[in-house]
């Protein structure tokens, strides 16, 4: 009986994180569609043309965090880290598995301190190791819930510098993206030994088959920005 008393408190906190998310996203658990990407337009003929459609970031609504909302980020961003936006994208979208804001990932923590914060879902460790010397290294990692910018920022970096720990002819049929994409989700360490050969296991190979999902999407995203 002890011993279910002392699960209880978890319990409560766990509703409380369900009902947070549930606030922010408004109640609804559809994200809403994606606008499709503006035709060219001809030279107007009439006395006034239809106003432009509003980007996927001025239409974010409150507590949304859905990457394609954070198109423009991301393009600044790994054009800054020198890595392909596509790739920060699809990682955004493979990331999002979990609801994502302020409050929420707070209550989390509080539940799993080892938990990742952000968008991007980085773990504490990679971020201090990725801000040395870059321009957000002032910014701690608890700013990463608050600041989705901060956080494809520093994803963009992390990944750049996945890209730069690899060997310049890996002995695998992976992509440098496929590469850095597993280099995110298992470590350094693990990336590297797949670029020598090694077969990634059921995990990685999930993360890979969901990113393969998420590549088109992503470039839809972007275009859309």
């Amino acid at each position: 009986m002890a011993e279910r008393g002392a699960k209880w408190p978890w319990v409560v906190l766990a509703l409380a994180v369900l009902g947070i998310w549930l606030y922010e996203r408004g109640g609804d658990h559809t994200p809403p569609p994606a606008a499709a990407p503006a035709a060219a337009s001809s030279p107007a003929t009439g006395p006034a043309s239809a106003p432009p459609a509003a980007s996927p970031a001025a239409s974010r609504p409150p507590g949304d965090y859905a990457p394609k909302y954070f198109a423009s980020e991301v393009q600044q961003y790994a054009a800054e880290a020198g890595v392909n936006p596509q790739l920060v994208m699809a990682v955004l979208f493979n990331e999002a598995y979990k609801p994502h804001g302020p409050d929420v990932e707070r209550a989390w923590q509080k539940m799993k301190p080892e938990a990742s914060f952000g968008i991007a879902n980085m773990h504490r460790a990679a971020y201090e190791e990725t801000r040395r010397g870059r321009p957000f290294a002032d910014r701690p990692w608890e700013d990463l819930p608050d600041d989705p910018a901060l956080a494809v920022r520093a994803a963009a970096w992390h990944l750049h510098d996945l890209g730069a720990q690899l060997p310049a002819h890996p002995a695998t049929s992976l992509s440098r993206d496929e590469l850095m994409a597993l280099g995110y989700n298992t470590g350094a360490g693990n990336m590297l030994l797949f670029a020598r050969g090694t077969k990634p296991g059921p995990e990685a190979r999930a993360y890979l088959d969901k990113l393969h999902d998420n590549w088109s999407k992503s470039a839809d995203a972007l275009a859309a920005r």
